[in-house]
């Protein structure tokens, strides 16, 4: 038992980012634990054997391994700004497309911009790959401002920090892209105070 959650974060892990942002606008109290990667606490690994951030202990001494985990729990106790509620289509929906993100984008983002990690792999290939998902997220704001609707909600905050990642992996690139709706969506999600709150250094 804790007298609040337990939060083990990395200021710019974009999973870590997404679950702070949840927690800041429900209104959670935690306890923020910002870790070192290369020498990750024992506390942690003992809690998540993967290891990998974020990790969230609640007062009961549940552990929430994953961030999007983290995003509905928090949000299901309280959601201010509907980020449950979508204006077009439904949680599941939204769900589905954070998928898409993790799996098949983030798959190719991570051969691109940490190539050298990866045996053979090629980075403009990758990025390539990764660009077919930045084109559908660019099409699905042809008649509105955010991916579900005229105001943001899960899916935006959800994805927004690795569209971030791949941005500043060569934000030249990124900025001459053809996608003028994701990059100014992506602009209003970096200048947003939500953002700035939750990038605070401790």
């Amino acid at each position: 038992m804790t007298a609040y959650p337990i939060l083990f974060s990395f200021r710019r892990c974009p999973y870590a980012i997404r679950a702070r942002m949840a927690l800041y606008i429900s209104g959670q109290t935690c306890e923020l634990r910002e870790v070192v990667l290369r020498n990750k606490p024992a506390e942690m690994i003992e809690l998540s054997p993967k290891a990998t951030v974020p990790v969230m202990q609640l007062e009961t001494g549940e552990v929430l391994e994953e961030s999007l985990d983290i995003m509905l729990w928090t949000l299901s106790n309280h959601d201010p700004g509907g980020w449950l509620k979508p204006e077009p289509g439904t949680l599941d929906d939204m769900i589905a497309l954070v998928e898409e993100c993790d799996g098949p984008f983030k798959d190719n983002l991570d051969r691109y911009k940490y190539a050298p990690r990866y045996e053979n792999a090629d980075p403009e290939v990758h990025r390539k790959e990764a660009e077919k998902f930045l084109s559908v997220l660019n099409e699905r704001m042809e008649n509105s401002k955010y991916l579900f609707g005229n105001r943001p909600a899960l899916a935006d905050y959800a994805i927004a920090p690795f569209i971030r990642q791949f941005a500043n992996t060569e934000r030249t690139g990124f900025d001459a892209a053809p996608y003028p709706r994701l990059q100014s969506w992506l602009e209003a999600f970096l200048d947003a105070e939500l953002f700035a709150r939750v990038m605070n250094k401790y």
